[in-house]
């Protein structure tokens, strides 16, 4: 036991950075991941920007799981915050505008999907918003995987830049990452010889998941492939996707996020 004590003593006093890891050193940039003496500390290091990325919870077809937002939504925050260099992740919201609850319109005719009305997904990508500036953060970008809730976000943006006033706080609206890149997406399609009508869970959708599963059948259904049609959800052709477009649309959106944020900052 003394030879065991004496030899961590050891290692300690020879390798320091094994006896106190700074924050600096951890490799989360997800704030759910940390304690709020990291988060506290990591701002006071450089960590300005808070990146607020809303995913939805949905129906998508027979074939795709109903996170499929959600899941991207993880895995490209972790990329933006990684490329920005100066930014932590807020935890990803799950729900999104996703059609009528009452009536059943939009998603909401199937089973599983998770819908805000407008005012209610408003009110909290705001007070998320206004959560990250109390924080300290100096850049707060918001930004959405799903088409519902893009207007909302783009208000709540408005309206709290416009209350940060003469202080540095800066909130932006992500728009790019969704809009541009549903239109650079069909242009490859359509030099590809592919459909470029994909709207939901359809060539780009379906390629995005498989682009980041882990495992097959992770997240997309191949077997169920065959039944992906209107009447069960699907807008598109998800039996023509692979992983090989899903990285290509995932990267779209990545460096579209990151050019438009930094063009944003640097208009100022």
């Amino acid at each position: 036991m003394r030879l065991l004590s004496w030899f961590v003593g050891a290692l300690l006093l020879a390798f320091p950075a094994y006896a106190q890891v700074p924050y600096a050193q951890t490799p989360s940039v997800f704030i759910d991941d940390l304690t709020w003496p990291e988060v506290r500390d990591a701002i006071a290091g450089g960590k300005s920007t808070a990146i607020i990325y809303a995913g939805s919870s949905e129906q998508n077809g027979p074939h795709m799981a109903i996170g499929k937002h959600n899941f991207v939504a993880r895995a490209l925050a972790q990329r933006l915050a990684e490329e920005l260099g100066d930014a932590l992740v807020y935890p990803i919201l799950p729900y999104a505008v996703a059609g009528n609850a009452l009536t059943r319109t939009g998603h909401m005719r199937f089973p599983g999907t998770v819908t805000l009305t407008p005012e209610a997904f408003f009110s909290v990508v705001r007070s998320v918003g206004q959560s990250a500036l109390t924080a300290g953060f100096k850049v707060v970008a918001m930004m959405g995987d799903h088409g519902g809730g893009q207007d909302e976000m783009a208000l709540a943006a408005k309206e709290l830049n416009a209350e940060a006033g003469a202080s540095n706080a800066r909130v932006l609206f992500i728009g790019d990452l969704y809009a541009k890149s549903r239109v650079q997406i069909r242009e490859l399609f359509a030099k590809r010889g592919l459909p470029t009508d994909e709207d939901h869970a359809g060539i780009h959708d379906t390629s995005a998941l498989l682009a980041l599963e882990t495992t097959p059948g992770q997240w997309v259904r191949k077997d169920k492939l065959p039944m992906a049609d209107a009447k069960t959800g699907v807008q598109g052709h998800p039996q023509l996707a692979s992983a090989e477009l899903g990285k290509i649309y995932n990267d779209m959106k990545v460096e579209l996020a990151v050019k438009q944020i930094r063009s944003l900052l640097a208009s100022r």
